[in-house]
Order: structure tokens, then sequence, then C-alpha cells
């Protein structure tokens, strides 16, 4: 276990990343069909793997389309900051991530990132006549997530650690309600008010690099924006 008693657990697209990624590299370089199985996912019809999996094969990208594309992306300002304090203070970093392992290695490199521990989809060459494919390298049983958060938190946990969950949304919902505090943006400061989830809202690593020393000596918990959690009748 960290001597600082925690662990951190991040999203990449959207919270790392200024823009997702995938959602990017489809308007770019999508086929039709994508859009069908966007709105079977967020109609709950398939899960996330399933859609990201048939999205993937509708990119119509070479190598170095792919590779120009992502040079152009960029991540939050604050982020490398943010890690450095972390080391810093004993505190380590996984990225976990339902988005592409290669897009997010190859952006973080430009940072000197490249270093940090990653839970993602797995993207690769495919047979002609598709030119991608996606694997799943920590999808579980009963989980249609292409990376089951849960579990990336369950193996944090394992070694007596807190967990500290950074993100944004509809994928980080179930890993939410499984560690000790969330840093939250856009959707899941709703889901965490809802829950009853301790949380404290950010809008970027400004805040949270502000924020982590105040969690691990346990200040955070009587900030003014922490709200107060549910208590059972």
């Amino acid at each position: 276990m960290p001597v600082s008693g925690w662990t951190i657990l991040c999203d990449f697209d959207g919270t790392i990343s200024v823009e997702d990624v995938i959602d990017a590299l489809l308007d770019r370089f999508g086929r039709p069909g994508w859009e069908v199985l966007e709105q079977d996912w967020r109609a709950g019809r398939i899960g996330s793997r399933e859609c990201m999996a048939g999205q993937v094969e509708l990119l119509q990208m070479s190598r170095a389309e792919l590779d120009a594309h992502l040079a152009e992306m960029w991540i939050d300002h604050a982020f490398p900051g943010f890690v450095a304090k972390a080391r810093e203070l004993d505190v380590p970093i996984r990225v976990v991530s339902d988005g592409l392992d290669y897009a997010i290695h190859r952006i973080l490199t430009r940072y000197g990132l490249d270093d940090l521990p990653l839970s993602a989809n797995h993207l690769a060459p495919a047979t002609p006549p598709k030119q991608w494919q996606l694997t799943s390298p920590f999808q579980v049983d009963g989980c249609r997530s292409g990376t089951c958060k849960c579990a990336c938190v369950a193996q944090a946990r394992a070694g007596g650690a807190k967990t500290l969950l950074i993100g944004d949304g509809a994928s980080d919902f179930c890993a939410a309600d499984r560690v000790d505090f969330v840093f939250a943006k856009h959707r899941l400061i709703e889901h965490c008010r809802a829950a009853g989830i301790p949380y404290v809202p950010i809008t970027g690593f400004e805040d949270a690099l502000e924020f982590l020393p105040q969690l691990l000596d346990g200040s955070l918990f009587d900030h003014p924006l922490v709200p107060a959690l549910k208590t059972s009748a």
C-alpha cells in the first residue's frame, strides 16, 4: 500500500483529454453506420464494448492519418502538474479508460507521461478490407464495458489502499459507486449527487491539484463544495 494510503484511478477521454478521442476520430474518419451504433448504446440496447468494436471497424484511416490526428489532440494543461504532485505525495495513478490504448499512449507520450499505468481497449490493424479492430484485455464477464473500471477499483483496493476516482461520464458511474472519493466533472457530478457518493466537483486538474493534498489530510471532507451525504433513515 502506498505511504499516502490512497491510489488514483483516472479516466482519459473528456477528463485528461480535452476532447473525446473516439468521437473525434469517428467524426473525421468514420464510415456510415457508426451513428446507429452510438444510438443503440445510448438507448441501452448494446454495451460500450460492442458499440466501440463496431465503430472501430468503421474507421477508414491510415496509420499516418491516425498519428497526424492524434498529434492535434491535447490534454488538460494542469494534468502534468497534477501527476507530479501525486508522485511527490506518493499517490499512485492509473489511467482507466474505455477508450483506445494506442491513442492514449500516443497523446501522453508528447507530455512525457507515457510511463503511467494504463488499462484501456486495444486498437490494432485488422485483416483487409477492414483497417482496424478492437479487443478488450480488461473486460470482465458480466460487464458490457470494454474496460471494467469496477474490476480496476477492486484490484486497487486489494492492497488496502483507499481509492480516488477522477472522471466525467457514464463509463465512470459504476466505479464511482465503489471508490472512497470522487473528483467529478460533467455528468458524473449529477450521478454522485443523486447516489449520495462522496465527491467534489471539479472543472479540471487545476481544481484537482488544489484538492488532492486536502483529501490526503482529511480537510477536504469539511470543504463547502463537498455535499453532505445522504443518510439512511
